[in-house]
């Protein structure tokens, strides 16, 4: 049971830093006579906030479960696919936050006040450090986390697929919010105005593409791992046969 008060505070402490995000934009977007409408949808079109999101919603899903079905019996596989779906993505942004991004000048570029500037940085904190690592143990370390098979791989591609599919479309359609160009892309690399032509973002996106298929491939492999030794563990003839 414990693990369901882990859970529940990882999608609250999820929640905060979202919520710590939308302060920060509320107050950018007042300080630099911003239409406050198009930056809050910018802000929940963020890959990084509706990945975050949907996090909280599986966390959530998968603690009101086995609060209400206490036993050892893995948990049920549309809750281990929509743990699996979000975890990928997570660690995408965590890797490439604290690979590329980390130590990049914001707060202090932007004006930031000292309070906003510490909020800015719980947000950075929380979804692209914390939030990964929570995932990471939840991976290696949750009680019941079912094996999925091979085929969820295509499952767990298919959230950031679409989002990309949402974000080239929807760039072309909205204004950037300081008034400066007729369109807004979430992240430089994709803004084909920036690159010269959709090559070079194309090419971005088959690289994380590629990377979130060898996420993926880790994340079923550590549950089918974990569900391999937990069977020998409990019928040990069994050794030869899960070794084949």
């Amino acid at each position: 049971m414990y693990w369901v008060w882990f859970r529940i505070a990882a999608a609250a402490t999820a929640l905060s830093g979202v919520v710590a995000g939308f302060v920060v934009n509320v107050d950018r977007a007042a300080r630099q006579h911003e239409q406050l409408g198009d930056v809050m949808a910018n802000y929940f079109s963020l890959f990084t906030i509706v990945t975050t999101l949907l996090s909280v919603v599986a966390l959530a899903v998968a603690a009101n479960w086995a609060d209400r079905h206490p036993g050892s019996s893995p948990e049920p596989l549309g809750i281990a696919l929509s743990l699996a779906v979000v975890s990928g993505p997570i660690f995408l942004l965590g890797i490439v936050y604290n690979a590329l991004l980390r130590g990049l000048p914001s707060a202090i570029a932007l004006g930031d006040s000292a309070g906003i500037a510490l909020l800015d940085r719980y947000a950075a904190e929380v979804l692209h450090v914390v939030m990964p690592i929570y995932f990471l143990l939840d991976l290696l370390l949750a009680p019941r986390r079912r094996a999925l098979p091979w085929w969820t791989l295509g499952v767990m591609v298919a959230y950031p697929v679409a989002w990309i599919s949402y974000t080239m479309v929807r760039g072309e359609r909205v204004a950037n919010p300081d008034g400066t160009t007729p369109w807004w892309y979430p992240y430089p690399f994709l803004d084909p105005h920036m690159a010269g032509g959709y090559r070079s973002p194309l090419l971005y996106i088959a690289v994380m593409t590629a990377v979130l298929l060898g996420i993926g491939a880790m994340i079923i492999e550590v549950g089918r791992y974990r569900a391999r030794r937990a069977l020998r563990g409990h019928h040990p003839r069994t050794r030869n046969a899960l070794m084949i």
